[in-house]
């Protein structure tokens, strides 16, 4: 017989926390790439509209009237942010949730504004923008 006891939780809190630590891993690592991922779409949506703007549709009467060179800009610096703190998240840093947080909260305003330009496209990164926040939100930076 071994002297040591194990420590016993009793009660339901026991058993939703290593399944809670196991779930929210899974999706903290999949925001992570998540993240590199649309960091890098937006790399070269980025790219797009800095070299040649003529890629997307022009419309006159919108609200957000910026040159499309800026949005440009504003996609790739976004992106770079993405892709820096995904590979963060994917190293257990913590700055990098935050920052995380913080890039696709930006992103997500960023696409909303981008929407007559390319609606489907920002639809889509909007709605893994709001997947990726909910994911690095309910991480807690245990190892499952």
């Amino acid at each position: 017989m071994s002297t040591h006891a194990t420590p016993h939780r009793a009660g339901p809190a026991a058993d939703t926390t290593t399944a809670d630590s196991g779930w929210t891993t899974t999706f903290a690592l999949f925001a992570a790439v998540l993240m590199m991922l649309a960091g890098a779409l937006g790399v070269l949506t980025g790219i797009a509209a800095i070299l040649h703007d003529e890629v997307y549709v022009r419309t006159p009467q919108y609200l957000y009237t910026l040159d499309l060179t800026t949005w440009g800009w504003v996609h790739l610096v976004l992106a770079v942010l993405l892709v820096a703190a995904g590979a963060g998240v994917l190293w257990g840093a913590t700055w990098a949730r935050a920052v995380g947080i913080v890039a696709a909260a930006i992103n997500l305003v960023a696409h909303f504004a981008f929407l007559p330009y390319f609606p489907v496209w920002a639809l889509v990164i909007i709605a893994l923008d709001v997947l990726v926040i909910w994911a690095l939100a309910v991480y807690r930076g245990e190892t499952a």
